[in-house]
């Protein structure tokens, strides 16, 4: 473990990118004493510009909502959605991956064909249709982005699965008479999981993504504030009050930036040809 953080710590950008989502992670934990009131509440009048009033930092939208509320609240929606809807996505692609890769033959080729089929159609267009077959709310948007997000993660994972079943360490398990699952859970998957691991900080950042451009296009959770939804809800006023889409579009930019240095240093850190040059 200590290797391994000394590995991370030498991608620079990992490490900033690593900050920025701890600072995300505190802003959204910590949201309901920040602003305790609901980010949908009018507590100032109307296109406040930031800094004009104490305690209005990023000032208020067309209804008089502080746009900080809204951002604090926000975080919670966007980490909870990628991180949900990422875990999802990993259920789903691990399973059916290592399902392929281990067995093979007919099982392999009927689990590709249905990986491939998702994979024709264009991730945003699905997950546009299906949150608008099931309603707008976090579970339903939660749903389509896994649904989107798994084929990669099988593709991934049945690769691995085949260059590692034909190991002698899997040779030897199956002499010594252990069970499929046993072998799959035991032996193969857990040397799988290092570009796993990477894949899964990249596809929290894309969720965060989908989430903000459903949100945009008004197919959010009417119940919960987002920062895609403030972004769609500034669209008319961006010259009369450009902060109102400013602020989101800069923590959604942070974000997912963050997220795709931190998987740029997991990479530089689980990769073991670059561990061994490092040395």
């Amino acid at each position: 473990m200590r290797d391994f953080w000394k590995r991370f710590a030498r991608n620079k950008g990992a490490v900033v990118g690593l900050a920025i989502i701890f600072a995300v992670v505190l802003l959204a934990a910590f949201a309901p004493l920040l602003y305790p009131d609901s980010p949908w509440r009018m507590v100032q009048r109307p296109f406040l510009s930031p800094l004009a009033v104490d305690g209005f930092w990023f000032g208020t939208d067309t209804l008089g909502r502080d746009i900080g509320a809204g951002l604090a609240h926000g975080a919670r929606v966007s980490l909870l959605v990628g991180i949900v809807s990422t875990v999802v996505a990993l259920s789903i692609g691990v399973t059916l991956g290592a399902l392929a890769g281990y067995y093979g033959g007919l099982l392999d080729d009927a689990l590709m064909r249905f990986t491939e089929f998702f994979q024709t159609i264009p991730n945003f267009a699905l997950a546009i249709v299906l949150v608008a077959i099931f309603q707008p709310s976090l579970t339903s948007i939660v749903l389509a982005i896994a649904i989107v997000s798994w084929p990669p993660v099988a593709r991934l994972v049945r690769g691995e699965f085949l260059s590692l079943r034909s190991r002698e360490f899997v040779q030897a398990s199956v002499v010594l008479g252990q069970s499929n699952a046993r072998i799959i859970l035991t032996q193969i998957l857990p040397n799988t999981l290092s570009p796993v691991i990477v894949m899964a900080s990249l596809m929290v950042a894309t969720a965060i993504l989908l989430e903000s451009s459903l949100s945009f296009l008004g197919l959010g959770d009417p119940n919960h504030m987002s920062w895609g939804y403030m972004i769609g809800a500034a669209r008319t006023v961006l010259r009369q009050a450009w902060w109102m889409s400013f602020f989101p579009g800069i923590a959604i930019l942070l974000t997912v930036l963050a997220l795709n240095l931190v998987g740029e240093g997991l990479n530089d850190a689980l990769n073991p040809r670059l561990a061994r040059k490092g040395r």
